[in-house]
């Protein structure tokens, strides 16, 4: 199952329920990655406040640090692919790259769809932000 790895900016809360205003980007990365986990799946968040050195243990992360900064988070890899910069990728992205392929083995109609063996990496550059997008998060 592949290896799927968010690194996030500095956080005061990884739920996004923090603040005078809620980050509903954070709400939904929570929610998906639970769900995930649930599945099955192998994925983790690093948040650069708490685990700084998960940004330093992989070269990978360690150079897109260097080359871009914070600014440039949230990172997803996948195996070793980055998959996505600026933004979280949505729970149909995490699904695919999990290789739960589109559906989780549920029931559809009659046939059950079998997870696909690897993940569609598809790429992304929206930004967003900590609690409410420019607000701190005290």
């Amino acid at each position: 199952m592949p290896a799927i790895r968010i690194y996030e900016s500095a956080l005061c809360c990884d739920t996004g329920v923090c603040g005078p205003d809620v980050d509903q980007s954070l709400v939904n990365v929570t929610a998906d990655v639970r769900h995930l986990q649930g599945l099955g799946a192998d994925i983790a968040r690093h948040n650069l406040t708490s685990e700084p050195t998960a940004f330093t243990e992989d070269d990978m992360v360690r150079g897109f640090m260097h080359l871009v900064g914070s600014k440039g988070l949230p990172l997803t890899i996948v195996d070793g692919v980055t998959v996505a910069t600026g933004t979280y990728p949505s729970r149909e992205q995490l699904v695919r790259f999990a290789g739960l392929g589109e559906a989780t083995g549920e029931a559809v109609g009659e046939a059950t769809v079998e997870p696909r063996p690897r993940p569609d990496l598809g790429l992304t550059d929206a930004s967003g932000g900590c609690c409410g997008g420019s607000t701190s998060c005290n």
